[in-house]
């Protein structure tokens, strides 16, 4: 099926429209300004949809220009009646940034550029990796100064080039290497979170998947860093209300890391996005101490809320994970630690789990 896409809309002012090409990956240039960048995000002739089927969504996405690895269809597990574990470990490279690369890469790919440049010592790292070797690009990962020895090793069987330098440098680096290389950037550029324009799109996927299964869950729990997964997932039940298909979102509920949670104190502030000092903590996949725009978007327009989760209840929360067989990393187990710190809903609800424990082997 053919991309319905149409363009780009800020986040900021979403009355502000950009052609679809070329994706802004530093924000609106509109509505941002030194101390705060504002997203923009996919629009979609809705009009055009027809028929809705979860297994075919590629008209609510955008071009998917680069090749698929198998990414999507993860299971949705019962972990006990009414809660329930969308198991995102069983990507292609054992997360949910498969979801985001597949649409990112495919920007890249979109725009010819030689190869991307991506910040991340993890994930989001590995999967851009696999991405680009896929679609035939070169990929630069810039890590922090001391990787380990298994992370580089996992970044470079996908023939990614790994750069370490210190933490402050990585994003001038990427910019630079943007700039001057003509490398697409697939990662955050900008003073606070905007992240690439195409890639929260793939997220939406996660939640046509869980309404196919489940209908629309009372609350749907994320595991936290810069809110562009929650943002997805709140994203794609959106269209699924204007489309029709549901009468409502479920509750959006950030589960960050409380050595650092930036989403909380943005809320509790009313401010757009917010810094914060990071504390200690081994949830390494999701700590930050920036929030974008995004996350606070997905909270208010569900009626949703943030939770600061510290390392006891995530590894608490993992052990659980893991007696009902489900490996996970720490960060991934922010989304049921925050469930046992708030107790039961009306409804069932959903934890996402973003990525498997054998992450935190190498990580």
């Amino acid at each position: 099926m053919i991309s319905l896409a149409i363009g780009q809309r800020s986040l900021g002012d979403t009355r502000i429209r950009f052609p679809l090409w070329p994706p802004l990956t530093s924000g609106c240039p509109a509505t941002s300004s030194a101390e705060i960048a504002y997203p923009v995000d996919v629009d979609y002739d809705y009009e055009l949809v027809g028929e809705f089927r979860p297994d075919r969504y590629a008209a609510l996405l955008p071009p998917l220009l680069a090749p698929g690895l198998g990414e999507g269809g993860t299971p949705l597990i019962e972990l006990e009646p009414g809660i329930f574990v969308k198991d995102e470990s069983r990507n292609p490279t054992w997360s949910h940034k498969d979801r985001l690369n597949r649409c990112a890469i495919s920007a890249a790919v979109g725009v010819g550029a030689p190869g991307v440049v991506v910040a991340s010592s993890g994930n989001h790292g590995a999967s851009a990796a696999a991405y680009a070797a896929r679609a035939g690009l070169s990929c630069v990962v810039i890590t922090g100064p001391d990787p380990q020895p298994a992370v580089a090793a996992f970044l470079r069987a996908y023939g990614a080039t790994v750069v370490s330098v210190p933490w402050e440098d990585r994003w001038p680096l990427m910019r630079q290497m943007a700039e001057r290389d003509g490398l697409h950037p697939v990662s955050s550029t900008t003073v606070t979170h905007t992240g690439h324009p195409f890639g929260p799109e793939g997220y939406k996927t996660i939640a046509y998947e869980i309404h196919a299964d489940l209908g629309t869950p009372a609350a749907v729990f994320v595991p936290t860093g810069y809110g562009e997964l929650l943002f997805g997932v709140w994203k794609g039940f959106a269209e699924l209300e204007r489309l029709g298909l549901a009468d409502r979102t479920p509750r959006m509920i950030a589960c960050e890391p409380a050595a650092a949670a930036p989403l909380v104190k943005a809320i509790r502030q009313n401010v757009p996005a917010a810094r914060v000092e990071v504390g200690p903590t081994d949830a390494h996949s999701i700590v930050s101490p920036v929030s974008g725009y995004r996350g606070l978007l997905a909270v208010r327009g569900s009626g949703g809320r943030a939770l600061a989760v510290d390392d006891t209840r995530l590894r608490a929360a993992q052990a659980e994970l893991a007696r009902a067989g489900l490996w996970t990393e720490l960060s991934s187990a922010a989304g049921l630690a925050g469930l046992r710190s708030v107790g039961p809903f009306d409804g069932p609800v959903v934890c996402v789990s973003t990525s498997s424990g054998f992450k935190d082997l190498i990580a």
